[in-house]
């Protein structure tokens, strides 16, 4: 059984493994020129000066082909689950299903459970190594420009704690790889045909990706605050046609933190929300009598945040999810197996 599997999954595995070393020499051979410019910035020895020796590193960086291989690296690790769900996860069963192949299996020695068990066991577990492969490579190249974009407080993209870095950094990859491929088996033995579950696939796994960042993840841990007076000259001011007006003050959160909300406050904690002064009406009115009549309220900006030492305990934990999301979905392909009629 171990053998057929193999034989059948062959073809995929062997073209993962060519793109896999095709990937490890193209970032081998950038990543030790990235960590050279990287140390001749100085960032390896820095103290006070790091967020400016940060800061001029990134800028070198604009426009240069080592911008482009960290777009493309972060591209490649939201594509790679997406696609082992598609062309592993959702043909592996519904393909057998499709064309009747999988009664001769039944017919044999092998029982159903174990017939799916082995299939999607070691399927599975493929697919995971590729894309743990790819994200330690990923990782590995990347190092430098996280690092330092960590000092700076920004970066190309940002700091990984942010939403669209996040899952293309740490061990999440695995999670989310392990969570298309078992969404994809799983689809694929209830919808019994492999383009639809391939379709489905796609669109489920998607919503997942884009509404776990900013439903689930904000709140797995919880997040700490800050308060700082408001600066008014700096502040964003939003005047409603009505008059009521919201303010949204500069984030103050430490370097590489992740800001989840920025409200402006009261002297009494209520959220600010105007109405506004003539002074901020007025068209001809100087801005800075809008500011001095904001300065006057005493005003505090409240900003809620996840700092950048979470950023290990978020990856485990939101890992950890995905992962028994997939256990879950495997248990359900062997209940409806079994008791499928042949």
């Amino acid at each position: 059984m171990i053998w057929m599997s193999w034989r059948q999954s062959r073809a995929q595995t062997i073209t993962a493994g060519a793109l896999l070393l095709a990937v490890a020499i193209a970032l081998a051979i950038t990543g030790f020129g990235l960590a050279s410019q990287y140390n001749g910035a100085g960032l390896n020895a820095c103290h006070l000066s790091c967020p400016q020796d940060a800061s001029n590193f990134l800028t070198d960086l604009r426009g240069t082909g080592y911008q482009y291989v960290f777009y493309g690296g972060v591209v490649v690790m939201y594509l790679v689950p997406a696609l082992i769900g598609l062309f592993w996860g959702a043909p592996l069963i519904a393909r057998e299903l499709e064309t009747g192949t999988y009664r001769l299996a039944w017919n044999q020695s092998v029982t159903r459970g174990r017939w799916t068990l082995i299939k999607v066991g070691l399927s599975g577990l493929a697919s995971v190594a590729v894309a743990g492969l790819l994200a330690l490579m990923i990782n590995w190249w990347a190092s430098p420009i996280d690092t330092a974009s960590a000092y700076s407080g920004s970066g190309v993209l940002g700091n990984r704690m942010q939403p669209l870095l996040f899952a293309a950094r740490g061990i999440t990859p695995l999670g989310y790889a392990a969570f298309a491929f078992a969404l994809g088996v799983t689809l694929g033995v209830l919808l019994r045909r492999t383009i639809p579950a391939m379709a489905v696939t796609l669109l489920l796994f998607a919503a997942v990706q884009l509404l776990v960042p900013t439903l689930i993840r904000p709140h797995l841990l919880p997040a700490d605050q800050v308060t700082a007076p408001l600066n008014a000259d700096a502040a964003a001011l939003d005047i409603a046609s009505d008059g009521q007006m919201t303010v949204d003050g500069n984030p103050s959160v430490p370097p590489g933190a992740w800001a989840l909300s920025n409200t402006t406050i009261t002297p009494a904690g209520q959220v600010f929300h105007g109405p506004a002064t003539a002074a901020c009406l007025a068209p001809n009115s100087p801005q800075s009598a809008c500011n001095s009549w904001l300065a006057s309220k005493r005003l505090r900006t409240l900003v809620t945040y996840q700092p950048d030492s979470r950023f290990w305990p978020l990856q485990w934990t939101e890992t950890v999810i995905y992962l028994a999301a997939s256990a879950g979905l495997g248990g359900i392909c062997v209940w409806r197996i079994r008791r499928k009629r042949a």
